[in-house]
């Protein structure tokens, strides 16, 4: 049997979630992949415009760069993003030959590495 306003070729079987929302409110998100975080004022547009996910660096306004560039820095980005409803990605300096510094920014919270 199908139910009323359910289309008929639409499959629920052993592989469909279904997630109990009752009260809360499900919108679709979108995806930024590449985004220079240089002011909190760009999280305020993301929620306006549907974003939900966010994944890029910098270090603010003074640079360029769409990596964090350090782990200090990737833990202080880390901080910063903590009070925004937004899923974050950052994405650490990938530009060096040795391999702890790559590490310790993935241990200290980056997403990835930008090279």
């Amino acid at each position: 049997a199908v139910m009323d306003g359910v289309h008929p070729q639409l499959v629920c079987g052993a592989a469909t979630t279904v997630r109990d929302a009752e009260g809360m409110i499900a919108t679709p998100g979108g995806i930024d992949v590449h985004v220079h975080f240089d002011s909190a004022q760009l999280c305020e547009h993301a929620i306006s415009s549907g974003l939900t996910t966010m994944i890029g660096g910098s270090l603010g306004p003074i640079t360029v760069g769409i990596d964090c560039g350090g782990e200090w820095n990737v833990g202080k980005m880390l901080q910063a993003s903590e009070s925004w409803p937004i899923n974050f990605g950052f994405l650490g300096r990938g530009n060096s030959s040795k391999p702890r510094s790559l590490i310790d920014q993935l241990r200290g919270g980056c997403l990835g590495l930008k090279i």
